[in-house]
């Protein structure tokens, strides 16, 4: 089995291989991956480390190691919205939550790459789950732009603005809303929800289209066009700029 580590800010995991082809997640730098197969036209199958997610890399910002290393986890996450990593001695900009792996007196090596990185971080491990670090957490992704499969600070989906929130307090989140929905425990009424609650939307269908962080049993950060703070009733989401209502209730999960 090949195991493999991003090398660079951020790397697109696409549907198929292809430069055109649908980006359906991200990774992170630091994030690592099992690689399933590999693509004349220099893409790479993979499944994602931390959620199983399969998809399409490109192989050029990936690096193999060995299993020891994909194993690896001392380090942190990288704490500021933007970060300075030293590449080779070269400056490399990377997102809040990247993963800082194996990461000893400030530096790492992936085969002939190393990094040193002397900014904030954040070790999920040791971490005292709060309502006001939730908080602080999810608002550090405000305003960042709605980006179908992103994962960042750079843009985000509904569901990979969820996953990384919970990621800084050493939760597990599957990729997708639909994923996040079969996790957690049920919240049987919104009124007894509290900070860091997730709450799910669904479409006509009844299917599960959208997920955001409850602040308390009246606001709601999601992505949506952005990052950002909206009403929530017990029918759904209330744009608190337009007053138009955007989403449908389903259900609510609680993870801690």
């Amino acid at each position: 089995m090949k195991y493999a580590v991003c090398i660079v800010p951020v790397a697109p995991i696409r549907s198929n291989p292809g430069h055109k082809e649908e980006m359906i997640s991200q990774l992170l730098f630091g994030e690592g991956c099992v690689i399933i197969a590999a693509d004349k036209s220099g893409f790479v199958n993979i499944a994602v480390q931390a959620d199983g997610y399969t998809g399409w890399c490109l192989a050029t910002q990936l690096t193999e190691i060995d299993e020891a290393v994909y194993l690896e986890t001392t380090g942190g996450l990288a704490g500021e919205w933007s970060n300075v990593l030293d590449c080779n001695g070269q400056k490399m900009m990377i997102p809040f939550g990247s993963t800082l792996r194996g990461l000893e007196a400030g530096t790492m090596s992936f085969g002939k790459n190393t990094f040193r990185f002397s900014g904030s971080m954040i070790d999920p491990s040791t971490v005292t789950i709060t309502a006001e670090m939730v908080m602080q957490t999810a608002t550090i992704f405000l305003n960042t732009p709605y980006l179908w499969g992103g994962r960042s600070v750079f843009g985000a989906d509904c569901s990979g603005f969820t996953q990384m929130v919970f990621k800084c307090i050493n939760i597990a989140l599957l990729r997708d809303a639909r994923q996040q929905a079969g996790q957690g425990e049920l919240v049987n009424f919104l009124q007894e929800a509290r900070c860091g609650d997730l709450a799910f939307f669904d479409n006509a269908a009844g299917e599960i289209i959208h997920v955001g962080l409850l602040l308390n049993d009246h606001e709601i950060i999601h992505a949506s066009g952005k990052v950002q703070v909206d009403k929530i009733d017990n029918s759904g989401i209330i744009n608190a700029t337009t007053g138009v209502r955007t989403q449908q209730l389903r259900i609510i999960k609680r993870y801690f």
